[in-house]
């Protein structure tokens, strides 16, 4: 493991399996999103919604009580939305062995006070990576 910090930590419960006893893909799914939602708002400085989540692969499996880390990284901006890239990884619950379990790709919109879309403020968005989306 490397020394980046997760954007959350979530521990797998029973209500979180499928009906095979796994952890259930969109459980993880939706744990990648508020990670990757944390680091949008944080970001962007106020609210941001998921407009889509792509590239999602599952090379690994966790089980209940493994603790899973949702790392997150923005790949690209646009005039009004982040990039980012998510990747989930499982520690098992009695030890240090860890899994890459889940990684994907969510692009957010940053919304206004108004509801509508909004810019990235100047400052931040000369820090941040660039994309040639045309202003999404």
């Amino acid at each position: 493991m490397t020394d980046r910090s997760p954007q959350i930590r979530v521990t797998a419960m029973p209500a979180d399996t499928n009906p095979y006893g796994g952890v259930f893909g969109g459980w993880l799914m939706a744990q990648m999103a508020l990670g990757a939602g944390s680091l949008a708002s944080r970001v962007g400085q106020g609210k941001a919604v998921v407009v889509s989540a792509t590239d999602f692969a599952f090379p690994g499996a966790m089980a209940v009580g493994d603790e899973l880390s949702v790392y997150c990284d923005i790949l690209a901006t646009g005039t009004t939305s982040l990039t980012i890239a998510a990747e989930a990884i499982a520690r098992e619950r009695n030890g240090e062995a860890t899994t890459k379990v889940a990684e994907g790709t969510f692009k957010f919109v940053l919304i206004g006070e108004d509801d509508r879309p909004r810019a990235i403020a100047a400052a931040q968005a000369l820090l941040l990576p660039k994309d040639n989306d045309n202003g999404q």
